[in-house]
């Protein structure tokens, strides 16, 4: 009994823990700590929820490992995403106690009419929100089709959430690195687990993506709230 322990035990150590497996339990651990307290009349009229910020930029830096595995046709994407992650982290390090969820920072900004200014954690927010948007929009597709083209599923699902709001310079930046998104068996592959099959990578996406859309929708509830879900990039 002790010795099959010993081997139960060896097994999980060696297991790979996925990119798609950690988002998920980073999600799970927000889902959690989300609380309903609001200390705004219109924040509760709009039922607005606190989210928790550290929880939300550690799920915000697995989706840069997840769009690691795209390659070099994310690089624009990653390098903003991991920038605005940094404008939060800065805002929270200045009083962790103070600025422990995300409503608090955007309610401090709206207050001081800050929001929309190009260095603001408003605006970091948003683009934050819509690389989740990006990474919804392809999970969707991939986990409804695992044999589809993946430069196409990875090319709509950029104009569906990104395109609208960048300008023509990034745009055209991602244009040209499209053509080195990988094929899709390779794609599932560097991102399941050790003896994982394709079945199983698209039910931990399907997991993911329960997780994920009503994350996304509060995400927006909390920018249209405080009048900044339009921006476009400067």
């Amino acid at each position: 009994m002790k010795r099959k322990r010993c081997e139960m035990e060896e097994a999980a150590k060696e297991k790979k823990i996925t990119e798609i497996g950690s988002a998920i339990e980073e999600l799970s651990v927000l889902s959690i700590a989300k609380t309903t307290i609001v200390t705004t009349e219109t924040e509760a009229t709009s039922n607005i929820i606190n989210l928790p910020l550290k929880p939300l930029l550690s799920f915000c830096k697995l989706i840069i490992q997840v769009l690691d595995k795209i390659g070099p046709t994310m690089a624009v994407l990653r390098q903003d995403i991991n920038q605005n992650i940094q404008r939060l982290e800065e805002m929270w390090e200045s009083d962790p106690i103070m600025y422990s969820n995300l409503v608090e920072i955007m309610r401090k900004e709206a207050n001081e009419g800050s929001s929309k200014k190009p260095k603001s954690c408003s605006r970091a927010t948003l683009w934050l929100t819509r690389a989740m948007d990006f990474t919804l929009a392809l999970l969707q597709r991939l986990v409804k089709d695992m044999s589809q083209n993946m430069e196409q599923a990875v090319e709509e699902s950029y104009n569906l959430t990104i395109k609208p709001w960048h300008g023509w310079i990034s745009c055209a930046a991602f244009k040209v690195a499209l053509k080195l998104v990988p094929n899709n068996n390779t794609f599932i592959n560097v991102l399941a687990g050790k003896g994982e099959s394709h079945q199983m990578v698209q039910d931990d996406i399907r997991s993911l993506i329960s997780l994920l859309i009503p994350l996304v929708s509060q995400l927006h509830s909390i920018l249209e709230l405080y009048e900044v879900h339009k921006l476009k990039s400067t």
